[in-house]
Order: C-alpha cells, then sequence, then structure tokens
C-alpha cells in the first residue's frame, strides 16, 4: 500500500510525545525540497514525557519498516505506514505533520 514518505521537516513524536528530529537523511534524494530519512536514519528524541518517571525516557528511535520498492542509496525509505522503535522505552514514533504528495510502496 503507497504510504508518504518522511524527510527531513516532517513533525515526529514518541509515544509520550517527545519530538523525534531525524539526524542524517539522505542527502541526494529530495521531497517537498528536503532530504528523505532512510531505515537507516537515526532519530533523536528529546522532551520525552517518562523523563520525569521512573521508567526510562525515549531518546532515540529507528525505522525497522519502510516502503519495500523504493530505496535511496540502497535503503529502504521510511514511510508513514512503517514502523519505528524507541530506545530504550521499544515503543513507537507517530508521524504527526508530514508531506503528502510523494508516495512509496
Amino acid at each position: 500500500m503507497p504510504a508518504p514518505i518522511l524527510h527531513l521537516g516532517a513533525t515526529l513524536l514518541c509515544m509520550h510525545g517527545g519530538p523525534a528530529q531525524a539526524l542524517s537523511p539522505y542527502p541526494r534524494v529530495l521531497v517537498s525540497g528536503q532530504p528523505v530519512a532512510t531505515l537507516a536514519t537515526p532519530y533523536a528524541v528529546a522532551g520525552c514525557a517518562l523523563a520525569s518517571t521512573s521508567t526510562p525516557p525515549c531518546v532515540s528511535a529507528n525505522w525497522v519498516m519502510g516502503a519495500t520498492r523504493v530505496v535511496a542509496g540502497g535503503t529502504p525509505l521510511a514511510t508513514v505506514a512503517g514502523t519505528a522503535v524507541c530506545t530504550p522505552t521499544g515503543t513507537g514514533l507517530l508521524p504527526v505533520a508530514y508531506q503528502a504528495r510523494a508516495l512509496a510502496t
């Protein structure tokens, strides 16, 4: 099923409300004028709500499932329909705002 491609400007949150930012998107492919995120793109999570509890907060995340037929630099693209895993909680990332014109399967 086609899904929008994630890029550097996409707004992503951990399941506890902490914003996630792509650290090294793939710079040679642009979507809406911004580099795309691939499964190899690490994310930094800041401001996770678990920071004020005894449970360790989300600090990083990686996409583990994304596009199956579209790659950039040999690595599948990260899509809205994909799956991400935050470290150390094991929860996912929630795409909140993203471009909707370019789709990948």
